[in-house]
This record gives structure tokens, C-alpha cells and sequence, in this order.
């Protein structure tokens, strides 16, 4: 029985003590939950239904507990039913009901886990969006892991969802860009504004072989063949890089687009529209102020240009003029002070800024090597770079590290750690779950002990303390996802997989042997444990597959 199913059974059993008493349905709700209690003596679920339905229909909370009690114990797989406290319901399944979750956990494969709690959402999800003037920087790393971890919780949940990169290909970063390529390709020094480092050299290179005419043109038209060229190699790049750290948009969105399709100039319009417009001093403001915003804010400087927040309102509005209900943007921590006039921003608008927009802020990222941090890339010069985290423990422990975390909390990878083949290595000590419980089922097969036919299954035989602890952990899966999704947070998930469902299994492997010993006969007992080696490797597997990381069947 899952988690899901028992709440049923205990949302029908109000129904029947509702009827027995005379008591208005209109007041119990659509659906409920339970929950692991902290302390495993006091049950394996609780329900706290009497207590949120005691005002409502005038019943003292233990009175509706006991009523819930006797109607719940008369349940198909309810072991008993005890009152805690001022009227808390504290379940016990036999074993028959709560072993069957391996059945329901294998038979459902990769769709265990998944729900539609989000769905009929329509969102956009923004994350990276690193400027396409260098190779992405660990930062930037931080958030291809959790923003695609997290568009896969979204859909795991029923939601729509449609992930974007930002690319910003028009202002000055990028005239700076295409100087420092000029001065490259010419053997002099960087400009003072300008990029270092040795990419910036190879993509000159590359761009001579390219257009070989560029040696010929002046230094305008230079830099403009510097700039078309360099922009498009280093957004190939940065393309590359981020495919083989598993990661895929669904669009790429050129911020130049806005400006040659002339949507700065609609939002404009919309904003003054909407009355939030105003002219000063030569130039066009929006008055973010009146919706929390420190200080107004400039969309079009005395001399005619746009400014970055201009592109910004027009980004804002192309994502819902194109249907997404709720624009979430993953922005670095540097960016904390776009929260204010980006939530203004959308008030102006006329939408609802805790509804249609989130902006989620990431902390800063160290790679420790030596206990010391790193702070130089050898091909970047200043950062550390998507292909320095790689190179030095892998894409699995990269991105499981990364997502390891909550955003809003600074990490330090230290890489020794990470590439260590032991239990203290979290990416190591789940995948090692993954591969031995695929080479329990692999044994398994040798001497011939197979799982049978689901009919065949006794799932009353999983009654051992170990079995039992490994049950409720992979029962907690679907919330987990559910929780995980609707906070913004996969770190929960990485947490989970490691504390619950790897911990459990060591335990029952430690204490509940699955295969038989040498000539020893192969029974119900020994399929039964199979099952649950086969379910708890589809939570492992399913939970890796959320964050971007592999389930190997050996290591």
C-alpha cells in the first residue's frame, strides 16, 4: 500500500464516520495526506484528519480520533490504529499491505515517482544564460545542473515546461568582446575593458581562418567580422560544452532578436499603456517605485539607446505574450538586486509579481583542491570554468554536487572528496546502491532465483525490521519529487537518495540476505527480497535520472 492509496483508505474511512454520525460532508476535504512519523515506534504512518476537522464540525479531536480508530482498524492491510496527543492517528500496515509497495514500484518502472500535481501549469524556466564573451564559469555550471534538475521535477510533476537561454548578443559586453579578438588577431595587449585569456586568442585564430579577408579590412570593419564571428564560435561553444554536461534547452533566445523585431519599442507602448511611463530629463522612465522598487528605472537613455532593462521588460513580456503562466529566471548571486525591479517591473505589466514570476538566486561556487580554493582557469585566465569542474571529478559528480545543495547556500567541491571511491563520496555512495542492487538482480539471475509472476508474490513474508524501514523509504519518493518540485529545490531529492533510500539498503543487505547460500533451496522469502532489490534500484535509478546523473549497473 502506498502512502497515496492509505490516505485514501483513511479519507473513506471519515466519509463512513461522517455519515454513521450525521455530520456534514461539505467539510471534509478532496484529499489527504500521511506522513512518517519522526519516531518509528509510534507506527509507520500518522494522520492528523481528526484535528483539522474537529472545529469544523464542533467533535472534540479524540472523540473524531476514536470514531476514525475503529473505522480505520476494520481497513483491508490496517494493522492497527492508535490516538496520540489530542487526537493524532498513528497507522500500522501488516506486512502484506506495505510490502506490496515493491510490486507497485517495479510494475510501475519509471513513471514511480511521477505525479500531476503541477499540472496545468504552463511555465518558462531560465537558467545559465551566460553571456557568450567566454566559456561558462562555475557559476554558471551551479545553475545548468539545478535549472535542468529542476525543469525535470516540473515535468515529473505534471507541468509544462519550456527551457531557456538567454543570449545576449547585443551591448557593450559584446563590443568588448569583439576589441579584445581585434587586439588578439593584431598580437597586441587586451583593452583595458576587454577578456584575457587563451580563449580569446583561438577564437581570433579561428576567425582568420575563417575570413581570411578580416587581415585586410580596416580596424572597424575588422571588428565587426570579430564580432559576428567570435560571438557565433563562442555560442557554438558554449553550446557544445553544455550538451555534454547532459544539458538542452528548448529555446535559445537571441536578446538581438527584441531589438530588429522591434519588441523594446511594444513594451514600451504596453508599459505606457499602463500608465507607469514618464519623461525627464531627455530620457523615457518606468516607475517602479510605485510597486516596491528602490528608484525609478531608465528604459531609454536622453541619447536614444536602450538600456539593459529595457531588454529585460521586452524579454519579460515576449515569454507572456507566448502563453507561460509563470516565468521563473535562475539569476547568480550578483544579481540580487534585480529582484526588486524585475517584481516592479511585472506589477507594471498588470500581472501578479508572486504569481507570474520567480527569480531564483544562486550562491557562489569554489573547487577546492589541497583544501585550498582555485581560483585560475589555465584556459579562461580568470575563472573557473564547466570544463575545469569536469575534467577534475567527472559530469555525474559535478552535477549531483551541485544539485547536492540548496541555490541559496555557498559551495565548496572539494575535489579530492568528489573523486573518491568510498561512502564519504555522496555521488558514490548512491550510484554504488544503483550498481549493487543490479548486480544483486544479475546473481540473482545466475542460480536461478527470478522475481515470478506478480501473482506469485508474498509480500506478507517482507515482515522484518530492515524490510519494513526500506519499505517507507521508498514510499516517501512521489512526495519527495512532489515537494522537491514545488519548492524550487532538487537538492531535496539528492538529500533523499542518500539518507533514506541508500542508508535503508545498506542496512537490509547488511541483515536481510536476498540470495540463497551455496546449495540452499530457493524460496518465496528469497523472490520477495528480490522484489525489493528490484524496487529500491528503480528508485535510485529514478531519482538519479531527476537530477542528470547515471544509474550504472557496475562500478
Amino acid at each position: 500500500m502506498t502512502p497515496a492509496e492509505l490516505a485514501s483508505v483513511v479519507l473513506a474511512a471519515a466519509h463512513a464516520v461522517f455519515d454513521q454520525r450525521g455530520l456534514d460532508r461539505a467539510a471534509l476535504p478532496e484529499r489527504t495526506v500521511v506522513e512518517r512519523p519522526r519516531n518509528p515506534e509510534h507506527g509507520d504512518y500518522a494522520s492528523t484528519l481528526a484535528l483539522q476537522l474537529s472545529k469544523k464540525v464542533g467533535v472534540p479531536p479524540r472523540e473524531l480520533a476514536t470514531a476514525l480508530a475503529d473505522e480505520l482498524g476494520r481497513a483491508a492491510g490496517v494493522k492497527s490504529v492508535e490516538i496520540a496527543g489530542p487526537g493524532f492517528l498513528n497507522i500500522r500496515l501488516d506486512a502484506a499491505a506495505a510490502g506490496q509497495l515493491a510490486r507497485v514500484i517495479v510494475e510501475a518502472g519509471a513513471e514511480y515517482g511521477r505525479s500531476d500535481r503541477l499540472a496545468g501549469e504552463k511555465i518558462n524556466l531560465e537558467f545559465v544564460s551566460a553571456n557568450p564573451t567566454g566559456p561558462v564559469h562555475i557559476g554558471g555550471v551551479r545553475w545548468a545542473a539545478v535549472g535542468d534538475a529542476l525543469s525535470r521535477l516540473l515535468r515529473a510533476t505534471g507541468a509544462d515546461v519550456g527551457t531557456e537561454y538567454y543570449f545576449n548578443d547585443a551591448g557593450s559586453q559584446i563590443d568588448r568582446f569583439a576589441r579584445s579578438l581585434l587586439a588578439a588577431a593584431k598580437g597586441e595587449a587586451a583593452p583595458e575593458d576587454g577578456y584575457g585569456g587563451a580563449y580569446i586568442a583561438e577564437i581570433a585564430t579561428e576567425v582568420q581562418a575563417r575570413r581570411p579577408e578580416v587581415r585586410s579590412l580596416d580596424d572597424d570593419a575588422a571588428q565587426e567580422v570579430f564580432r559576428v564571428e567570435g560571438v557565433a564560435l563562442m555560442f557554438d561553444e558554449i553550446r557544445s560544452s553544455l550538451r555534454d554536461f547532459g544539458v538542452e534547452f528548448d529555446t535559445y533566445f537571441n536578446e538581438k532578436d527584441l531589438h530588429d523585431r522591434g519588441e523594446l519599442d511594444l513594451a514600451l507602448n504596453r508599459l505606457r499603456a499602463q500608465g507607469h511611463l514618464y519623461e525627464s530629463e531627455g530620457a523615457t522612465w518606468l516607475r517602479t517605485t510605485d510597486f516596491g522598487d528602490d528608484k525609478d528605472r531608465v528604459l531609454r537613455k536622453s541619447n536614444g539607446e536602450w538600456t539593459y532593462f529595457a531588454a529585460d521588460c521586452a524579454y519579460y513580456l515576449d515569454k507572456r505574450e507566448r502563453g507561460f503562466e509563470r516565468v521563473v529566471i535562475m539569476l547568480g548571486a550578483d544579481h540580487h538586486g534585480y529582484i526588486g525591479r524585475m517584481k516592479a517591473m511585472a506589477a507594471c505589466f498588470g500581472d501578479d509579481p508572486e504569481r507570474n514570476l520567480e527569480i531564483l538566486i544562486g550562491q557562489l561556487v569554489n573547487l577546492l583542491h589541497d583544501g585550498a580554493p582555485m581560483r585560475m582557469s589555465k584556459r579562461a585566465g580568470t575563472v573557473i570554468t564547466l570544463e575545469d569542474l569536469v575534467d577534475a571529478i567527472g559530469v555525474d559528480a559535478s552535477r549531483y554536487a551541485l544539485a547536492r545543495y540548496s541555490s541559496d547556500s555557498p559551495i565548496d567541491i572539494d575535489i579530492e572528496l568528489w573523486t573518491r571511491a568510498t561512502r564519504d563520496n555522496p555521488v558514490y555512495y548512491v550510484q554504488y546502491v544503483a550498481a549493487r542492487t543490479a548486480g544483486v538482480a544479475r546473481n540473482a539471475a545466475e542460480v536461478g532465483l527470478v522475481p515470478g509472476d506478480a501473482d506469485a508474490f508474498r509480500p506478507d513474508l517482507l515482515d522484518h525490521e530492515k524490510e519494513n524501514e526500506l519499505l517507507k523509504a521508498l514510499a516517501e519518493f512521489p512526495a519527495v519529487v512532489a515537494t522537491a518540485a514545488e519548492l524550487r529545490e532538487p537538492h531535496r531529492v539528492a538529500r533523499y537518495l542518500e539518507e533514506s533510500v541508500a542508508a535503508s539498503y545498506h542496512r537490509f543487505y547488511d541483515n536481510c540476505r536476498v540470495l540463497p547460500l551455496g546449495d540452499e533451496e530457493v524460496t518465496d522469502l528469497h523472490r520477495a527480497r528480490l522484489w525489493l532489490n528490484n524496487a529500491t534500484r528503480t528508485v535510485i535509478a529514478n531519482g538519479l535520472h531527476l537530477l542528470g546523473v547515471s544509474a550504472p549497473e557496475r562500478m
